[in-house]
């Protein structure tokens, strides 16, 4: 069966770990508000009855073996054959009837990604979207727009509608739920045009628990970044890193120079041979990070390439 939606084939794509209390309403959410989207669930070793209840709302289950969220998003974007894929989380808090917004968006503006911003009412704000998360969502996002640009607002989003150019372009390298930090770096390193809408986010149904940790996800997403600045901005990274080294070294080498100057002795051995490494330290640091810089370019221009050969329907 093809589905169809403005000449173009829609996917929605849901990765899933034990959410068999809000799968089912989920699937039949969206097939209501977009009969012509197809619809997969992608299981992640889930212990209760996720996998039946998807397959009883009528989407086709995928087993992911190897645990965390971006395991899955690379099995989704690798398995599945759309022009246009829809992910949304399993857990019900989403707004199906929002994604006519997210793809017709996408499809108008010629976009490569459109990221459904969550947008919650006071009286449940607390219930659906604790303080932390909100807080760590603010303070990650912003992190990445100081180092990589673009004007994101809700980077931590699991609601986001991709072109198929962005699917098969995007390397999936992350494990956890620092994908979605992954997600939002790949569309702004290669310059795609990427858009946000907004949709209401509710609060989880009785019996459906959070997999987030505020913690020790937020500390992986955090690793993510810090990851990808070096490896995305190699020189910038190693910069900062070696004018630092740079500055102790000066800091420790100056009253050494200066009784130098006055006496023409270096009584203070250690002290100058301290300075001295940490400035070949620095040194170091800047043709680490022009080496990179180098290899960066390269496979920046190899996967702008890979994105420009995938084949794009038009409406």
């Amino acid at each position: 069966m093809n589905h169809l939606y403005r000449n173009q084939k829609i996917a929605l794509i849901v990765p899933c770990y034990n959410e068999g209390v809000t799968i089912y309403k989920v699937v039949t959410r969206f097939k209501q508000a977009m009969p012509e989207i197809g619809l997969y669930v992608f299981d992640n070793n889930s212990k209760d009855n996720t996998i039946e209840e998807a397959l009883r709302a009528g989407a086709e289950v995928v087993s992911v073996k190897h645990k965390g969220k971006g395991n899955v998003v690379r099995r989704m974007f690798a398995d599945v054959d759309a022009d246009i894929y829809v992910m949304v989380d399993g857990d019900n808090t989403y707004e199906a009837e929002a994604v006519h917004k997210l793809v017709d968006k996408l499809i108008d503006n010629k976009l490569d990604m459109v990221v459904g911003c969550r947008e919650v009412a006071p009286e449940i704000a607390e219930l659906a979207y604790r303080s932390g998360h909100q807080w760590g969502n603010k303070m990650l996002t912003g992190t990445v727009m100081k180092i990589f640009g673009g004007q994101f607002t809700d980077m931590l989003s699991g609601y986001r509608a991709f072109s198929r150019r962005y699917a098969k372009s995007f390397p999936a390298l992350a494990r956890g739920f620092e994908t979605e930090t992954e997600l939002t770096v790949h569309a702004l390193e290669l310059r795609m045009p990427y858009g946000e809408v907004m949709t209401v986010y509710s609060e989880r149904p009785e019996g459906s628990e959070s997999k987030l940790s505020t913690y020790k996800d937020g500390f992986r997403i955090l690793n993510m970044i810090i990851r990808l600045f070096m490896r995305e901005k190699p020189v910038l990274f190693f910069g900062i890193i070696g004018a630092a080294f740079a500055l102790l070294s000066v800091l420790f080498g100056l009253p050494v120079i200066g009784e130098f100057i006055v006496t023409g002795l270096v009584p203070r051995l250690p002290t100058a041979l301290l300075a001295a490494s940490l400035m070949l330290i620095a040194v170091a640091c800047l043709f680490t990070g022009l080496i990179l810089n180098g290899i960066t370019t390269g496979r920046r221009e190899n996967k702008r390439l890979f994105y420009l050969n995938t084949a794009v329907r038009h409406d």
